[in-house]
């Protein structure tokens, strides 16, 4: 029986290095153990919410999805769906072998095409702003409705439009700053062994730091 910690960091680094995930035969090959395991490993990890399954087929593991969900992220050698705008600016800071990325998507609001080359060093520049739908409370009531309402707009008029069309209640609205410090350590170690999820009172401190109100974890 293969250890949990081993399979995440297959999955993890696999994701990492090729944009893929790796398959299960894959995966029962490369840690020389059957599949049978590793697809009860699979399992023992989605229920920690390390990742997100359906079926046997891994969809998504912060910051990386296997499907395309609004944001493709692409390095010099290297092109990844990234899960939401959290993830698709989560993704430089976290692949060390990639020190900047170009993330594109289209505004939900006007269908314009948006650009931005993200790195490690400070925000991009540009009016644009983040909405997240839902609050940090519920984002795991469903992942993947979750992940595809963080989205990037040309602006708020934009975002409001959206809602409108749509018949959503406004959720929370950031800056590229914001989002580019929430983005930036929100995953920091998870390619290392020994990774642990936050506490509540650990994320809340840490999205203090970056700027954000309490509303947006739902205080």
């Amino acid at each position: 029986m293969t250890a949990d910690e081993d399979l995440r960091l297959a999955v993890y680094r696999g994701f990492a290095a090729t944009g893929a995930c790796p398959s299960v035969g894959e995966l029962s090959d490369r840690l020389c153990t059957d599949m049978a395991d590793v697809r009860a490993g699979l399992r023992r990890l989605a229920a920690a919410r390390h990742l997100v399954l359906d079926g046997d087929r891994v969809v998504m593991a912060h910051p990386f999805s296997s499907v395309p969900l609004g944001f493709s992220v692409m390095g010099e050698r290297t092109l990844w769906w990234g899960g939401c705008a959290w993830d698709a600016f989560a993704i430089p800071h976290l692949v060390e072998t990639e020190p900047s990325v170009l993330v594109a998507t289209r505004c939900p609001g006007c269908d314009a095409a948006l650009a931005w080359v993200v790195d490690r060093q400070e925000p991009p520049d540009g009016p644009q702003v983040a909405h997240f739908l839902v609050p940090v409370t519920h984002m795991w009531d469903d992942v993947l409705q979750t992940c595809g309402h963080q989205r990037l707009f040309c602006d708020e008029d934009c975002v409001d439009d959206w809602l409108v069309r749509n018949s959503h209640e406004r959720g929370y609205v950031m800056d590229l700053a914001t989002l580019w410090r929430l983005a930036r350590g929100w995953y920091a170690g998870r390619l290392q062994r020994g990774y642990r999820r936050r506490e509540p009172a650990d994320a809340a401190a840490y999205f203090r730091a970056a700027g954000l109100a309490g509303s947006f974890w739902g205080l």
